[in-house]
């Protein structure tokens, strides 16, 4: 079976990886070389670290960096596959714009998943002329190790086709779950209210960073709290996905907080540009507060 990916960032390079794993033929495609080049080498680094633990050999290694191609074309990556599921930035005109080219060039009988972790299928759908064909894949990050795949059934999606995207999921060891489409799913539905109300209590003053990622690390044994969560997933991320609670649902206890607002405007971003809640340019595992942050 050939699998094309729409995008070789971190959920992307991740979702190749697992497909090349597990014996598919993965095209991986970007807008640029240096963007492809970046993603088969986070592959690469990922796969040395599987080696490294055991969970996977080096001839292993070498068979899966074999069934990854790389194309800066969609129509050229996508020409031969079965199975497209894009993985761009969540930006709805984007993805809209991705499907309408990916309806012209996959092949009639393609499936075209989406790893949206908030945007409706059904309008994902609608832009495409095979809206039976169409699905959610929602990953987790990191892709490799989490074994959920949030499975999402748009207004027209076959039964078909939602059963062999849940047989897919398992054949890369991923336990699926199925689930229908309204905005933020069931994933982000209940995660991101909980990462906006830690953003509130920090606002009005309740508590600080730390104070409130140890209540929830201790008290509720979440691996790590949801502020630190916030910053991995990138708060620009989880602006874009309250807005679309919000916006969907109708619902204010959805609206996104100002300081959350404020800190996506300023370019406080988490992980990705260096500082969010927690600072992550030091070079360390250690959790370093940003210096706004600290008392």
């Amino acid at each position: 079976m050939n699998v094309a990916v729409i995008g070789s960032g971190t959920m992307g390079n991740g979702i190749a990886h697992v497909f090349a794993q597990h014996g598919f033929s993965v095209a991986l495609i970007d807008v640029s070389q240096n963007a492809l080049d970046k993603g088969l080498a986070t592959i690469g680094k990922n796969l040395d670290r599987q080696v490294t633990k055991g969970s996977l050999s080096a001839d292993d290694k070498t068979a899966t960096l074999g069934r990854l191609t790389s194309f800066t074309s969609i129509a050229e990556g996508v020409r031969t596959a079965d199975l497209v599921v894009e993985a761009a930035t969540e930006n709805v005109e984007l993805k809209l714009n991705i499907f309408r080219e990916l309806d012209q060039h996959a092949p009639a009988g393609a499936i075209l998943a989406s790893n949206t972790s908030s945007i409706s299928i059904t309008r994902i759908a609608a832009v495409t002329q095979r809206p039976a064909q169409v699905i959610g894949m929602h990953f987790m990050n990191p892709v490799p190790v989490m074994k959920l795949v949030e499975v999402i059934r748009g207004y027209a999606t076959s039964d078909e086709v939602t059963r062999r995207v849940m047989d897919l999921s398992r054949e890369l060891g991923k336990t699926p779950t199925e689930v229908n489409d309204y905005p933020g799913f069931v994933a982000n539905r209940i995660l991101m209210p909980m990462i906006n109300e830690a953003i509130y209590s920090l606002f009005e003053g309740v508590a600080g960073v730390e104070e409130i990622d140890t209540v929830m690390k201790l008290g509720m044994a979440h691996p790590m709290g949801p502020l630190q969560l916030a910053d991995f997933i990138g708060l620009d991320v989880c602006l874009a996905i309250l807005r679309v609670l919000h916006d969907g649902l109708g619902n204010p206890k959805y609206a996104p907080c100002p300081l959350l607002v404020n800190m996506v405007t300023a370019g406080r971003l988490g992980v990705k540009s260096g500082e969010g809640f927690y600072s992550w340019t030091h070079g360390t595992k250690d959790l370093v507060l940003a210096e706004r942050f600290r008392k």
